[in-house]
């Protein structure tokens, strides 16, 4: 299988604006990309005690007042304004939505694009804004699983009778357009032992977000967890080679001579040998987050990427 790349527009702060996304998915389609992402968060809690499980000091990095795009609007209009790029989101929280609701809305998206739609779907880990929505927080990781099979069963199955702890649909059909393929990718994030299995149990990949610290997966963690993911697969009889593997991280270019240097970040040469080093642990799909803030600096970023790294991956 071919590796593949794709890049976070974002969406959100001074990105969550119709023309700077405009102008990255384009050109990323133009530069041959693979991939286009936006992230999803419905409400900022003005308090919180929850610690942000990506960042050293726990802070989530932006505040309540900052825009956002929502994420199945956001990824349907992306689809229009472009013509070959694959087009998802991660990572949507299941949770937080009716799954009926969702999988209709992703099956429109799939069937207006024809079939250029992935999911990364994650199982959500801020407390209070589960509490703001008026979603239990404790049994999210169960209510995902649930959903993601229920939308499963509406993207395939012509009429639809399902019956759970947190779903329940009465015998139903109008579940038309549905997915171009009948399925849409669905790649569970996370990185630890649970969010495994449920890439065993529900997914079609594996997604994590694997340098925002204290998250470490440099290529020798990734192979390992890899490994690990495999086996769990055989063990639950199921074909290691249908889960797609892909990473998702932050890319700098920036000189990093006389310093410790993290993956993915110094000069092109470094950068193809970590994503070299991560296609051998077994990545098939990177998804890179450039974390600049204005458009001039992601494209600058974008192009240097797909000029300087990328066909020396590619091959």
């Amino acid at each position: 299988m071919a590796v593949k790349i794709g890049f976070s527009l974002q969406g959100r702060g001074v990105l969550a604006d119709r023309d700077a996304i405009t102008t990255l998915a384009q050109r990323a389609d133009a530069l041959g990309c693979d991939s286009i992402w936006v992230t999803d968060r419905l409400l900022i809690p003005v308090k919180s005690a929850s610690s942000y499980p990506y960042s050293v000091t726990g802070a989530f990095p932006l505040g309540p007042d900052e825009p956002w795009l929502e994420p199945l609007t956001a990824i349907t209009y992306l689809a229009t304004i472009t013509r070959r790029i694959h087009v998802g989101i991660s990572v949507l929280v299941i949770p937080y939505r009716n799954p009926v609701v969702t999988a209709k809305a992703l099956a429109t998206a799939d069937y207006l694009s024809q079939g250029r739609v992935i999911l990364g779907a994650g199982v959500g880990w801020w407390r209070e804004e589960f509490a703001a929505l008026g979603v239990r927080f404790d049994d999210r990781a169960d209510r995902t699983v649930e959903y993601l099979r229920l939308m499963k069963e509406i993207w395939k199955e012509p009429r639809v009778s399902f019956e759970g702890r947190f779903a329940r649909v009465a015998k139903a059909g109008g579940l038309r357009p549905q997915p171009v393929r009948q399925h849409i990718p669905i790649w569970i994030g996370g990185h630890t032992k649970a969010a495994l299995a449920r890439v065993v149990d529900v997914g079609d990949g594996w997604h994590p977000l694997g340098l925002r610290p204290p998250v470490k997966l440099y290529p020798a963690e990734m192979a390992a967890a890899v490994r690990r993911l495999r086996d769990m697969a055989i063990t639950a009889r199921r074909d290691p080679a249908t889960i797609t593997i892909t990473f998702k991280g932050p890319l700098r270019f920036q000189d990093a001579a006389g310093r410790q240097r993290t993956p993915l970040t110094g000069s092109p040469a470094q950068i193809v040998e970590d994503m070299s080093a991560y296609v051998a642990a077994g990545v098939e799909h990177f998804v890179l987050d450039f974390s600049v803030g204005t458009v001039p600096e992601m494209l600058e970023a974008l192009e240097r990427t797909m000029t300087d790294v990328w066909p020396k991956i590619r091959g």
